[in-house]
């Protein structure tokens, strides 16, 4: 998949509805965004050998057990413990090679087979860590794709709310924070991600490539802009971080006071 192709994959996701979001096309057309010399075969292989695996397993066993037996126990999706912050822990593409990355990245497979064969599943946007949101006979139960699939019961979803800082009455409101979102936001966690761990290791390349795929996902936000702005600062590149300001006021309706005082900041240095 060449970066045209792959842009024209984001763009079309991000001009249709939340409703039926192509995630992981969506996702692998990101990861080609950012290295088309890549086969993305081995990744689409094993997005369909989970939806098999957990079709097989749904007939004896319990959604929230099918889930993770197939997609950690039987294809070995797992957290990235001992080098976490390692950038192919964000890629779908690399993720099949080493099936090991990040909870949203993991969340993408467990989302995609989920919805392939009928079952209510949602991605999470939990304080400081991607979750899932699996609705049961007894009820919604909360997933952890960084911990092999396995079931977070109320109480240590309290206890994950206060580490992040949240107040005692915030935290304990779990029907909030476990809150469904749609796949385009889940996606968009993950390149927000990405752009975060590229722009505090300076790579504006990569930094620039991922605030651009947000754009394309959401094309009516303007913070993306803002973001494709700073990686071109980065990289000198003046005269386009000043176009990317631009297009962040007009999607803003001119109110984006960061975007004015950082395109006058230019300015005065391009002259």
């Amino acid at each position: 998949m060449t970066r045209e192709e792959a842009e024209d994959i984001l763009t079309r996701a991000g001009q249709g509805p939340d409703e039926g979001f192509p995630l992981f096309e969506a996702a692998l057309a990101c990861a080609a965004h950012d290295d088309p010399s890549r086969d993305t075969a081995p990744a689409e292989a094993l997005a369909a050998e989970a939806i098999e695996r957990l079709r097989r397993r749904l007939e004896t066993e319990s959604p929230e057990e099918a889930i993770a037996e197939a997609l950690a126990g039987d294809l070995r999706l797992t957290g990235d413990v001992l080098t976490y912050d390692h950038p192919d822990n964000a890629d779908v593409i690399a993720i099949a090679h080493r099936r090991k990355g990040l909870p949203v990245a993991l969340g993408v497979f467990y989302l995609h087979a989920a919805h392939a064969v009928g079952l209510e599943v949602h991605g999470v946007d939990f304080p400081g860590h991607f979750l899932l949101r699996i609705e049961t006979d007894e009820g919604p139960l909360a997933l952890d794709p960084f911990s092999e699939g396995r079931v977070v019961l109320p109480s240590e979803l309290s206890r994950r709310a206060l580490r992040t800082g949240l107040m005692p009455d915030v935290a304990a409101r779990l029907e909030l924070l476990m809150a469904p979102i749609s796949d385009r936001a889940v996606l968009i966690r993950l390149q927000n991600n990405i752009f975060a761990r590229a722009q505090q290791a300076k790579d504006w390349v990569r930094a620039e490539r991922s605030a651009l795929r947000r754009a394309l996902l959401n094309p009516n936000d303007h913070r993306p802009w803002l973001d494709v702005a700073a990686a071109r600062e980065g990289q000198g590149a003046l005269a386009g971080a000043l176009q990317a300001l631009s297009r962040a006021q007009v999607l803003d309706g001119g109110a984006a006071m960061a975007a004015r005082a950082a395109r006058e900041r230019m300015r005065l240095r391009l002259n």
